[in-house]
């Protein structure tokens, strides 16, 4: 049996590719605060007031996931909850002022960090990787409940 050439499996790339997403983010952005918690604080900055649920699905982040943020970033002090008015099982969310302030500084340097991370492509490149890259991402969001059960084909 021969070896698969890896270099046209998209999930081997994807991989590679959050490799070096990571290691530019602990090493240009922040070991402290990581990629989804800053998306977290972005979404908060964009629409203050949200709920846990609505932000998860802003930022593309399962329950599980965004209850772990959220905590982490209410321990680092830098969002605070408040019980919705109108249903009080539910807590709204707002960046605190240091977690606008660490925001305001990520920002910065996630800019930064996208130019490095993008600098081998030119201008327009980055204009069809984006829109690739994205297209895949929002089908991909539509696996996570698929009208139909995907089934394996076996062969």
């Amino acid at each position: 049996m021969a070896a698969v050439d890896l270099a046209t499996h998209p999930g081997h790339l994807a991989r590679r590719l959050q490799q070096a997403h990571y290691l530019l983010w602990n090493t240009m952005v922040s070991e402290e605060t990581t990629s989804p918690q800053f998306a977290v604080m972005n979404a908060l900055v964009a629409e203050p007031g949200l709920d846990q649920r609505t932000v998860g699905e802003r930022v593309g982040l399962d329950r599980s996931t965004i209850a772990e943020v959220i905590s982490r970033l209410s321990r680092r002090e830098l969002l605070h909850k408040v019980r919705d008015p109108q249903d009080g099982r539910r807590s709204l969310l707002r960046l605190t002022d240091e977690g606008l302030r660490v925001h305001r500084k990520l920002t910065v340097r996630t800019a930064r960090m996208n130019q490095v991370f993008l600098a081998p492509l030119s201008p327009e490149e980055q204009t069809v990787f984006f829109d690739l890259i994205r297209r895949v991402a929002d089908a991909a969001e539509d696996l996570r409940n698929p009208a139909e059960p995907l089934v394996a084909q076996q062969t």
